[in-house]
């Protein structure tokens, strides 16, 4: 039970830091029309978050690992909801890049925070669907906050809509610090190898395993940026639809991430638990690269708004199938500094963020290459189907099943 609430709590989490996250995006219009910005202008703001998220990543692990995730995760939570509030009371470019800035500095913490609440209180072959199940919480939070932030927007406008957000990130960080402990009880403690008590940082930063899993995480978040900051926008402006219409097909998009969650989650550890251990990473992994690339030239041959929704949905599904893998397998390669580690390659996931963001209005104005944006992203998808055939883990190494 108490494993059980400590996974609902970080799937709240997860929803929380989603939805802060997408408000961005669901208010674009919104901002750009209030502030007299161009598409690039916008970019910057998406991606000034993506560079403070990527940059703060290994430090905000190394806190984790080093005061626990109990105290750690109640001060990124407070921190960052503080800023989506005071998102809402800038008025100029700078000042949103730089209000954007500390917000993604803020936001970094929370991931390898969890990776080490997982590492603390679950077994190995949980890992799978422990992260599954707090990243479906994220496409949650993301899919809901389009429809709920264009309803904010409608009734109290979109600087009072940000304020209105920070109320849940700091209701959930009192709860967190006064119910969470860093450590399970003695019963619940899952087994550890003397291996995984002992990882020198320097040793796995230097590793091929950890250079690899960088690599293709920064061509996930390529992708998955996407749906977070320039979908809904070009859904509106590529078709002509209404911001309510755009936002509708956005959450259908985004509630198919979040499937793609969990059943990346429960085919990698069920994976782990059977024969097929040494390939219990890489198998959901390679099939979610390939299914993204290929939804992603669905979406450049797309006429319709309908054939387009389908191809996002392809490409976000596929997407957001190599999470979870990425994630338990840098939990196998961290040990006892699976927040550093995890950190680490999450900080050049979202290198690909930021340049994902910039990358978009560039490659979208190029007339001789028709959705070159696209086109980029499924390469980088393939490659990193690539990437994923050579990765191998501490975590896979093939034993007896459990």
């Amino acid at each position: 039970m108490k494993r059980f609430l400590v996974l609902l709590l970080l799937f709240i989490l997860s929803w929380i830091t989603y939805l802060d996250r997408a408000a961005i995006s669901s208010a674009k219009e919104a901002i750009a029309g209030d502030m007299k910005l161009d598409d690039q202008s916008i970019g910057f703001v998406f991606s000034s978050f993506a560079l403070g998220y990527a940059l703060a990543q290994v430090p905000s692990g190394w806190f984790a690992d080093r005061l626990g995730p109990r105290l750690a995760l109640t001060i990124v939570v407070t921190g960052w909801s503080i800023f989506t509030g005071i998102t809402g009371l800038v008025s100029t470019l700078f000042w949103m890049i730089v209000v954007r800035f500390i917000f993604g500095v803020a936001e970094a913490g929370a991931y390898p925070g969890s990776a080490r609440v997982f590492f603390n209180w679950f077994p190995t072959e949980q890992h799978g669907r422990a992260n599954g199940l707090i990243f479906a919480g994220s496409r949650l939070g993301m899919a809901f906050a389009f429809p709920l932030l264009a309803w904010l927007m409608k009734e109290f406008g979109w600087r009072n809509a940000f304020l209105i957000l920070t109320a849940p990130g700091i209701i959930w960080g009192m709860i967190w610090f006064a119910w969470f402990r860093d450590h399970p009880p003695a019963e619940l403690a899952p087994p550890r190898r003397p291996a995984e008590e002992q990882v020198a940082l320097g040793k796995v930063f230097r590793s091929r395993a950890m250079l690899l899993a960088m690599g293709q995480y920064f061509c996930s978040n390529f992708t998955n940026f996407l749906s977070l900051s320039w979908m809904n926008p070009y859904l509106i402006q590529q078709y002509n639809l209404p911001r309510e219409t755009a936002a509708w097909y956005t959450m259908m998009i985004l509630l198919i991430g979040a499937t793609s969650q969990s059943v990346a989650g429960v085919v990698t550890d069920a994976l782990y638990t059977s024969r097929w251990r040494p390939f219990s990473r890489r198998i959901p992994a390679v099939a979610g690269f390939t299914m993204s690339a290929i939804g992603l030239q669905a979406i450049r041959m797309a006429d319709q708004p309908v054939e387009a929704v389908l191809g996002f949905s392809l490409a976000v599904f596929g997407a957001e199938l190599t999470i979870s893998p990425s994630w338990a397998f840098c939990i196998d390669l961290g040990g006892n500094k699976s927040g550093a580690v995890t950190g680490a390659m999450n900080m050049i996931g979202n290198l690909g963020s930021f340049v994902s963001a910039n990358a978009f209005p560039f490659l979208q104005r190029i007339p001789s290459i028709s959705g070159a944006y696209f086109l980029a992203a499924a390469m980088l998808n393939l490659l990193a189907a690539l990437m994923w055939t050579q990765m191998r883990s501490r975590g896979e190494r093939r034993v007896n099943p459990v």
